[in-house]
């Protein structure tokens, strides 16, 4: 089973605008709600791709009932832990000119009861995991450690943690030592301090990756493809030119099917290969988060796989 830890999840809003000018009133064309938060994302992707799967997190408030909903329609399992306060929404504004803009609520704020409570709920539902994945941010009152507390506890049960975040939740966690993961060029930027421009600047920031213990580290290149490290080695992933549709929920995609590729055992070129095709195939859908599994299997043979060292 891949249980996918989606702790801040949203409801993400989706309006579509003429135009948006600042202090007037604005009258939405469409509006569309989803179930929302990278791991969810994940989720839907790994479901879609036959895996068995579990997603868990916080969810709170008539907002958390209309995610557990819709994840059912969605024919997602879920096994959550209640909160008091509301479950956070997420509103993107696409305006006619192409621009989207974002605002992202913090997510609740969560008692130490209610941290406690889904520690408990973790370390139940690890025993039947064989991959575990963690996307995207936390509510208010979890500390930036608190993804390094659940890989070390997965580490000790044997079980591969791939993760996906960034700031001081990504630099905590890489402290835990992950399997994996896939920051771009400005997460390392900012984790590290330093640019990272060049092919062989990013080959030297996996390599030291790879040295700090992660078992495969990807730093991806968006449509340009990625640059991977595991095992040792490090390899060039291209990736087709496509009609690219809605690249948002392509990273998720991404780790999705990654995390399908290694529970089933397959090699790292064939891991790398699953992960590019899904992250491809999200970007031609206009749903974020979501591909077709024939648009998967048609991609597969597409993506390039180069050893450079």
């Amino acid at each position: 089973m891949i249980l996918v830890i989606n702790l801040n999840a949203s409801v993400d809003k989706r309006y579509q605008l003429e135009e948006l000018t600042k202090g007037e009133v604005m009258r939405a064309a469409s509006v569309d709600n989803t179930p929302g938060g990278k791991g969810l994302h994940v989720a839907n992707v790994t479901t879609i791709l036959g895996e068995d799967t579990l997603a868990t997190g916080w969810l709170g408030g008539k907002s958390g009932e209309f995610i557990a909903e819709r994840l059912t329609d969605y024919g997602i399992n879920g096994d959550f832990v209640s909160v008091a306060g509301e479950t956070r929404s997420c509103l993107a504004i696409l305006t006619a000119d192409g621009a989207q803009t974002e605002i992202l609520e913090p997510g609740p704020l969560v008692s130490a009861a209610e941290l406690q409570a889904f520690q408990q709920k973790y370390t139940e539902l690890l025993e039947r995991a064989d991959v575990v994945v963690a996307s995207g941010s936390v509510p208010q009152g979890i500390p930036t450690d608190f993804y390094g507390m659940l890989i070390r506890e997965a580490k000790a049960s044997g079980k591969r943690f791939l993760l996906d975040t960034s700031g001081d939740l990504l630099r905590d966690g890489i402290a835990a030592q992950p399997y994996f993961i896939k920051p771009n060029k400005d997460e390392i930027q900012a984790l590290r301090g330093r640019s990272v421009n060049t092919e062989e600047e990013v080959i030297r920031e996996v390599e030291t990756f790879l040295a700090d213990g992660i078992g495969l580290a990807v730093v991806s290149l968006g449509a340009q493809g990625s640059i991977a490290g595991a095992g040792g080695h490090i390899y060039r992933v291209t990736v087709p030119v496509i009609d690219c549709r809605n690249p948002v929920g392509s990273g998720d995609a991404y780790v999705a099917g990654v995390a399908v590729g290694l529970a089933r055992n397959l090699s790292i070129e064939e891991v790398l290969r699953l992960g590019a095709a899904c992250g491809t195939a999200n970007a031609m859908e206009e749903e974020s988060g979501f591909v077709r599994r024939g648009v998967v299997e048609e991609l597969l043979p597409q993506i390039h796989i180069e050893m450079l060292l």
